[in-house]
């Protein structure tokens, strides 16, 4: 079993590998769903990483139909990423009518050269997620991560299914989306997946010990710092052993 932690800071990238994460998906801002990291990130995480990394490639929040501009900035990331060291890169385009943009994929692969690569929950926003299959696989994607176009992937498990069955050996189905110790068996079991994905994030305090509560650097509390929980991710990896 594949276990794919994603976090978004160096700080949750030593407690993933030591909680028994196989693989790092690198981001910035979880809270939106991931976006890119920035290539300090990038650059020290290939410096610490015991375990594959790869860099989500997505320009800003919200949906997959994405501008020239919007591509002209994916592929200098891809190279970013190249360079860092990172050893893959998650993609995902779509288009206006909600089917996989072959085009503008298949310049992100050529961008990847030999990079790995994973199709991310793009696919959970298509209107024929077999087509959407077909195509992931015609790209040479290792693999898609999805929740089985559901909210979560534990209440995807019948498409999930359907998925693994669908691409057989050709496309490793990750199944993500509120994955934690209390479902993950039930999905494994349900779906026959073999990668899973979370971010096991909790928050901790501030190490500060003095500092003015009256101005705040946006709308979230400033002295709560999102992290990934040892304890989260061990408990997933101890139950897929």
């Amino acid at each position: 079993m594949e276990i794919e932690v994603c976090i978004d800071n160096l700080e949750s990238l030593h407690t993933a590998q030591q909680a028994g994460a196989t693989r790092i998906e690198l981001c910035a801002s979880l809270e939106v769903g991931g976006i890119t990291p920035s290539f300090g990130l990038m650059k020290q995480a290939a410096r610490h990483a015991t375990i594959p990394v790869y860099a989500m490639i997505r320009p800003r929040q919200g949906d997959f139909l994405f501008s020239d501009d919007d591509m002209a900035q994916m592929v200098d990331d891809i190279a970013a990423a190249r360079h860092a060291g990172l050893q893959g890169v998650v993609i995902g385009c779509l288009t206006a009518n909600g089917h996989i943009d072959m085009a503008q994929c298949r310049q992100l692969v050529d961008a990847a050269n030999g990079m790995g690569i994973t199709f991310h929950r793009a696919i959970d926003q298509c209107v024929d997620f077999r087509a959407a299959l077909d195509d992931i696989m015609a790209l040479g994607c290792e693999r898609v991560l999805t929740s089985g176009l559901a909210v979560s992937a534990d209440k995807g498990t019948d498409v999930l299914r359907e998925m693994v069955d669908y691409c057989g050996n050709r496309l490793s189905i990750m199944a993500g989306a509120g994955v934690n110790a209390a479902n993950v068996s039930q999905i494994v079991n349900a779906t026959g997946v073999r990668e899973v994905h979370l971010s096991g994030k909790t928050l901790r305090p501030s190490y500060m010990t003095n500092y003015s509560t009256a101005a705040t650097m946006g709308g979230v509390d400033d002295f709560a710092i999102p992290v990934t929980d040892h304890g989260k991710i061990a408990a997933v990896a101890t139950l897929l052993k």
